[in-house]
């Protein structure tokens, strides 16, 4: 996997990030809530994975709300993150998924949310938000909402809703 690079998303990468989530999705909701995040500057970290000059995979965090949550800390919302069919099922994904994370921490996020897959996100370390007392403003599986705590102890004690950006709410306008 050495011919693949993680890194930050530049503006140069946009077209590409578009084409990766629009594919990646089957839709265009996912490539146009990545505009829409990044044009209100909401995009807290945005990576993408290139492969032979050509951006094959992209993954973003985005600020959220946290009940409950200190003002001193901060979590983001990892969503969307994809990678072009034909690159899927080769470690692209982990990778990025691995990359953000170590960012998000760099960044002194406190903690990171994800409404994903559940037998995907718990090898990184994700567990049910349910388990700190979180609930998903969406109607949403509770096994599909999942919490990843990247400061120890920044989850005691907080419970309560966690709130994700409108331009997750407003795709279709």
């Amino acid at each position: 996997m050495r011919d693949v690079i993680i890194r930050p998303q530049t503006r140069d990468d946009e077209a590409e990030v578009e084409e990766v989530n629009r594919r990646a999705f089957g839709r265009q909701d996912e490539a146009r809530l990545v505009a829409r995040l990044q044009c209100a500057r909401e995009a807290s970290i945005s990576l993408v994975a290139e492969r032979d000059g050509r951006v094959v995979g992209h993954i973003l965090f985005s600020p959220v709300n946290v009940e409950g949550l200190p003002d001193d800390l901060r979590a983001v919302g990892l969503a969307p993150m994809a990678v072009l069919p034909e690159h899927q099922r080769q470690g692209i994904g982990g990778r990025l998924v691995e990359a953000g994370l170590a960012a998000c921490r760099q960044a002194g996020f406190a903690a990171v949310v994800v409404l994903g897959h559940p037998d995907y996100y718990p090898r990184f370390g994700f567990v049910p938000a349910s388990t700190w007392r979180l609930r998903c403003a969406y109607d949403a599986p509770d096994e599909a909402f999942m919490v990843l705590e990247l400061r120890a102890g920044a989850l005691s004690g907080v419970s309560g809703l966690v709130r994700y950006s409108p331009a997750f709410v407003d795709l279709e306008t």
